[in-house]
Order: structure tokens, then C-alpha cells, then sequence
């Protein structure tokens, strides 16, 4: 099975394994706010798969709750896509629909990817949640990692995360992924060992894609450009910026 790799990298207890097949009623219901996200969910999943509730009674970490959420458990889930599915959004649309945090893992065209995303109450619809940034890794072959790749999932262990409560638990997942896309610029999979540190690497993740998508329109705005003195302006900025970027990549 493609999944087996994450699903015993996350070393579950078997007390919290549910495996039982989610209906795409439910996606259809909850999570598909527009007629081309329903086509999305009934053309491009080809099954998701509850694999486990980790709640408080199951693994021994307390429920979390503050003005902002509450975390009572933790969803696993699986999901496998077709090939013709777009499997950012549907990981969207799939976190939309849990109302608990969840842990997917995805399977489109024999790579595996991993997302997750914090959920809040909303400030416009009372009892209604909404899900903040999703984090989602880069695919990966489950038989061909990378180095990197290697070290992330052999720090997934729950035994090896943040037991104060549900919200710090699922933090150490979300800072895992976040080290793994530090990891895929830098070469050197790293996981933050604080809060202050998960913090900075994710400003620097947000400040590199960011000068990325900069360069290229300069670039692009640059081979377009006619006029000489013009084009040593956007050239200027965009040295300026590919320094901005290595300091980015630095603080990763």
C-alpha cells in the first residue's frame, strides 16, 4: 500500500485507528463551495480513508482550547486522487470539510504528499470553523526519498512530539513540514526546537517564495523591456533582490 510509509512513520497506537471509508456526501456537503469544487471532489478522489481520531483518551495528550479554537482530537486521513485531479485545492477542500485538525496524506500519480492546516472559529459564522494556511509538502516517492525526505519521516513519530496538548501536538507535524520545505532550498532537514525558531523559519519560507515570484516578474518584465536605461534599472533590482534571497535562504 503507498500510504504505509507515513502511516508507520506516524506510529499510531492501534487503540486510535478507526480505518473506515469517508463518504464523498460528506466532502460534497462541507467542503465544496463552488460547482467546479464538486466536480473536483466526485471526478478526482478515488477514496479517502478515515485512519484514526488521536484524542485525548487514545494517546494520552490533553484537549486544547483558547479564544480563538478548540482541539478536542486529531484527524488521520488518506486520500487517493486520480490523475486528472488538482491535488492542492482538493487537499483544501478536504481540510474544509474535517471540522477537527487533520494530518492527509495524499497519493496522486505514485507520489505521496502531506498537508495540514490550523483551524480557528469563525468571526462571521458562530459555531462554524474555518482553516487557516496549509502547509503541504512537495510530492515525494515513497521508495525513492531524498535524504531529506528521509529524516522528515523518521521524525513523524507521535511519541516524538509535543505532549502538552493537542494544539502544541499538532504543531510539531506542521513545524516538521515547514523544516521540510526549508530543507528542499537549504539540503539540510532541520525541525525548529522552538516556537521562536518554527516562527522565523516560516518568515523566511513566506520572505524566499516571495523574492522568487519578484524575480521572475522582473525578469520577465525585463526581457519585454526596450528601452536600455530601463533595463539596467530592473537589472540593479533584480541583483538587489537575488541578495535579499540568499540572506532569506540563510536564516532558513
Amino acid at each position: 500500500m503507498i500510504f504505509a510509509p507515513v502511516i508507520d512513520a506516524l506510529a499510531l497506537p492501534a487503540g486510535a485507528r478507526v480505518d473506515q471509508r469517508v463518504p464523498k456526501k460528506l466532502l460534497l456537503e462541507q467542503g465544496a463551495p463552488t460547482a467546479a469544487d464538486k466536480r473536483q471532489i466526485q471526478d478526482g478522489i478515488e477514496e479517502l480513508i478515515w485512519i484514526a481520531a488521536l484524542k485525548p483518551t487514545n494517546i494520552g495528550v490533553p484537549a486544547f482550547k483558547d479564544d480563538a479554537r478548540e482541539y478536542l482530537e486529531i484527524a488521520v486521513l488518506t486520500a487517493a486522487f486520480r490523475a486528472a485531479a488538482k491535488p492542492t485545492r482538493l487537499a483544501e477542500l478536504i481540510h474544509r470539510a474535517i471540522p477537527y485538525p487533520l494530518v492527509l496524506v495524499a497519493a496522486h500519480g505514485g507520489a505521496l504528499s502531506l498537508s495540514l492546516a490550523h483551524k480557528r472559529w469563525s468571526q462571521g459564522e458562530i459555531g462554524k470553523v474555518v482553516i487557516e494556511d496549509v502547509r503541504l509538502t512537495s510530492p515525494f516517492q515513497p521508495d525513492m526519498l531524498t535524504a531529506e525526505e528521509a529524516s522528515f519521516l523518521a521524525g513523524l513519530a507521535l511519541s516524538s512530539l509535543p505532549t502538552r496538548d493537542l494544539f502544541a501536538l499538532y504543531q510539531g507535524w506542521l513545524d516538521h513540514v515547514t523544516a521540510l520545505e526549508a530543507a528542499q532550498i537549504t539540503g539540510a532537514f532541520a525541525p525548529p526546537d522552538s516556537a521562536d525558531r518554527a516562527s522565523a523559519q516560516r518568515d523566511a519560507l513566506a520572505a524566499h517564495a516571495r523574492l522568487q515570484r519578484e524575480i521572475l516578474a522582473l525578469r520577465a518584465q525585463a526581457v519585454k523591456e526596450k528601452q536600455l536605461n530601463r533595463r539596467v534599472e530592473l537589472n540593479l533590482e533584480i541583483k538587489r533582490l537575488e541578495t535579499e534571497l540568499v540572506e532569506a535562504a540563510m536564516n532558513l
